[in-house]
């Protein structure tokens, strides 16, 4: 038996992924998993001052998919079944490069989509051999329908929503459950040098959302709310007028 929940961030520096990290940590055990996880010193202190029991850091390369099993299983061993596992890694990539460069769009592909159906396969399956623990995945309004101002990334995040939606049918009656969280623009270090869109939201609010769904049980939220009615409208916008939207 554990003393405490697991709570897992992948992707430990993601402004994000730390909010929801922060909100979950008072009495939990944290891993941070990430790149150079000698250099989280901040990020761990962070989750301390949040309350968690412990914090523990490991490497974690989202796209050297042939290494998520064994972190997984490591993070299994040392620490018990992980209750809350946070994908909170990706890129936006340079749409103008990715056009005229195959190799930069294939890196935005694999890494907003391929690297996360690849951990995800991993942690439900040791999710459900545990038989509990709930997946935190990010999609984005930019996957609901994919404009040409970003069609490389929204690609990514379309292919993601969909693939979470069918593992969510999956998952049903296992004990393991997915929450897919669908922001809007979120103003940070990600689009950082862009005009925020209508809707915007900041880190913070998109982490209070989520945990606030994550505690009721929900399998989807929208950030904010009032997006999930801009998406219908976006899906019935006639083609000639969706291909003129500016972004």
């Amino acid at each position: 038996m554990k003393d405490t929940s697991l709570v897992v961030v992948f992707g430990g520096r993601s402004e994000i992924g730390l909010e929801v990290a922060q909100r979950l940590a008072p009495g939990a055990t944290a891993v941070l998993a990430a790149r150079r996880p000698h250099e989280l010193d901040a990020e761990t202190a962070l989750l301390e001052r949040a309350g968690a029991a412990a914090v523990h850091t490991y490497a974690f390369d989202a796209d050297d998919l042939t290494s998520h099993r064994g972190l997984v299983a490591t993070i299994v061993t040392e620490h018990g079944p992980i209750d809350t596992a946070v994908l909170a890694f990706g890129i936006l990539g340079d749409q103008s490069r990715a056009e005229a460069d195959a190799a930069h769009a294939a890196a935005i592909a694999h890494t907003d989509y391929v690297a996360q159906v690849s951990l995800l396969t991993v942690l439900s399956e040791a999710m459900r051999s545990a038989g509990s623990g709930a997946l935190v995945v990010f999609s984005s309004i930019a996957g609901v329908r994919v404009r040409r101002a970003n069609y490389v990334y929204g690609s990514a995040k379309a292919g993601l929503d969909g693939f979470c939606n069918g593992l969510s049918d999956a998952l049903h009656g296992s004990g393991v459950r997915l929450l897919l969280v669908r922001p809007g623009f979120v103003v940070g270090r990600m689009t950082e040098g862009m005009s925020p869109a209508p809707l915007s939201s900041t880190p913070a609010q998109v982490a209070e959302a989520t945990v606030r769904a994550l505690r009721k049980g929900r399998t989807t939220v929208w950030i904010p709310g009032s997006l999930a009615a801009l998406a219908f409208a976006f899906r019935s916008m006639p083609r000639w007028m969706w291909r003129r939207l500016p972004r």
